[in-house]
C-alpha cells in the first residue's frame, strides 16, 4: 500500500492521497495504514471516529478545536460529495499565527487532509449530500472545545459561497472572532 504526502501552504498540514485499486466490481483502498503511515513521518494514535453528513451545499462546520488536554489530531476525508476544507493556525507564538490553508477534499479526489492539534478546522460542503469521516487523536470533550468565527475577517478565508448561501449553526454564527479568543494555543 502506498499514501502519497504533500504538505499545504502551511507545512504541518498534511494533503493525504492513499492508493486506490479500481477494478470492475469498484475499488479497494487503504485509507489508513498505522504501520505505513509511521513510515512517512506520521505517528499518531487514533481513538475516535466521526462521521458528518450535510444535505445543503453551503453547509459551514466551524471553525473548531479542542484545548489540551484535550486536543485532537484530525484526519478528515470525505466518501461522498466535496468539501472546501479549512485549517487556521491558532499557535499564538508560531510565525504563521492566524493563517490559514484551504484544499478542496473530495470522494473524487480520494484525498485527506491532516489537520494538527494547534489549528483551528472547518469546512463547507460543495456538493449535496456530502458525508465527512474523520478520525481524532483524542476524544470528544464538549468543556475543551472552543470555536472561531467562520467568517472573520481578519482570517479572510475565501468561502467561495454567495451572501446568504453558507447553512450554519447557531453555536458557530456566535463564535467569536480571533482577535476575541481567549483560549488559544501557545
Amino acid at each position: 500500500m502506498e499514501v502519497n504526502v504533500k504538505p499545504s501552504e502551511l507545512p504541518e498540514v498534511l494533503v493525504l492521497t492513499p492508493k486506490r485499486f479500481d477494478d470492475a466490481r469498484g475499488f479497494f483502498s487503504e485509507t489508513y495504514n498505522e504501520r505505513l503511515w509511521r513510515e512517512v513521518g506520521i505517528d499518531l494514535r487514533f481513538v475516535q471516529d466521526s462521521h458528518a453528513y450535510s444535505a445543503e451545499p453551503g453547509t459551514v462546520r466551524g471553525l473548531h478545536y479542542q484545548l489540551p488536554p484535550h486536543a485532537q489530531d484530525k484526519l478528515v476525508r470525505v466518501t461522498r460529495g466535496a468539501i472546501l476544507d479549512i485549517a487556521v493556525d491558532i499557535r499564538v507564538r508560531s510565525l504563521t499565527f492566524g493563517r490559514h490553508v484551504s484544499t478542496v477534499i473530495s470522494a473524487e479526489a480520494w484525498n485527506q487532509i491532516l489537520v494538527p492539534a494547534g489549528f483551528a478546522h472547518g469546512y463547507a460542503t460543495l456538493e449535496p449530500d456530502t458525508e465527512v469521516f474523520y478520525k481524532t487523536t483524542d476524544f470528544y470533550a464538549p468543556n475543551w472545545e472552543r470555536s472561531i468565527r467562520w467568517n472573520d475577517p481578519a482570517i479572510g478565508i475565501e468561502w467561495g459561497l454567495a451572501p446568504g448561501q453558507a447553512v450554519v449553526s447557531e453555536k458557530d454564527a456566535r463564535a467569536p472572532l480571533l482577535a476575541a479568543a481567549t483560549d488559544l494555543f501557545e
